[in-house]
């Protein structure tokens, strides 16, 4: 039997902390929070402004480190990784979705796609096909020469899932997804991620204040308040509307491998 802690996309959290000193106030982001994640899963951070949510995510994404404990992915503790291997895990095991989609707005959405492939050192002449592939999955193959400010904030936005996928990470993470759009463009969203999870194997933490949506795709729902989890709960996602066809965006295409040629990183 597989050991779901070694998985792609296993987290595994033991008694993290990460603490900000203002003045001689101690501001407790992070507070002690241990908590496991299976490979696969679809896990939802709530809570309110302030409540460690963002805080949590940016240890699990590697763009910050604990103050203390330990931050477990794929068997490795972040924590004791040097620089150098931090940049590597981020390149290459973590794809990534923001609020404010984050997009360069002097490049084509093919270029932004392009992007985390040339951090990964992919061959140059395969990145525009494997690009083009990844926003054709999410319903932007006419919007390749398009810039940013050419599309519309749900467009923007699954062009920026695009780029978070097109790596095939194992570990998908995204921090407000749906916080800039309509409510129908936002279902919209959580369905290609959850498409992402069903087909890919790709293991989604979402951090959201909107618990109904939260209720609607993921799998476990874990609440937080002044840096620690005051519940989780196991959950039975209400729609499944999210195979694809029930918002006019076409289907995730499982492909069998990631876009260079190896088995996907998600895969399990």
């Amino acid at each position: 039997m597989t050991d779901n802690s070694t998985r792609a996309g296993a987290i595994r959290t033991e008694a993290v902390q990460r603490h900000f000193h203002m003045g001689e106030a101690t501001i407790r982001a992070v507070d002690g929070i241990s908590l496991e994640v299976a490979a696969g899963g679809f896990v939802a951070l709530l809570g309110s402004s302030g409540s460690g949510k963002s805080s949590l995510l940016n240890l699990l994404a590697g763009l910050d480190r604990p103050t203390c404990g330990a931050v477990i992915v794929d068997g490795r503790n972040l924590a004791e990784m040097s620089g150098e291997e931090l940049s590597r895990y981020r390149r290459l095991s973590v794809g990534m979705v923001f609020q404010a989609f984050n997009l360069i707005p002097t490049m084509t959405l093919l270029e932004n796609v392009e992007l985390p492939m040339r951090f990964a050192e992919v061959e140059r002449s395969r990145r525009p096909e494997l690009a083009r592939e990844a926003l054709e999955r999410v319903g932007l193959g006419a919007r390749l020469a398009h810039r940013p400010s050419q599309l519309s904030g749900g467009e923007q936005q699954r062009a920026a899932i695009a780029r978070a996928l097109v790596n095939r990470p194992g570990l998908l993470l995204a921090d407000e997804p749906t916080g800039n759009l309509d409510s129908r463009t936002g279902s919209e969203i959580l369905d290609l991620l959850h498409e992402s999870n069903a087909q890919f194997g790709m293991t989604v933490v979402m951090v959201t204040h909107e618990q109904a949506l939260a209720e609607r795709y993921a799998q476990r729902l874990i609440f937080l308040a002044d840096g620690k989890v005051v519940s989780d709960q196991p959950h039975v996602p209400t729609s499944r509307s999210g195979m694809g066809g029930a918002t006019g965006v076409p289907p995730l295409s499982e492909h069998g491998q990631d876009g260079h040629g190896t088995p996907g990183k998600g895969a399990s």
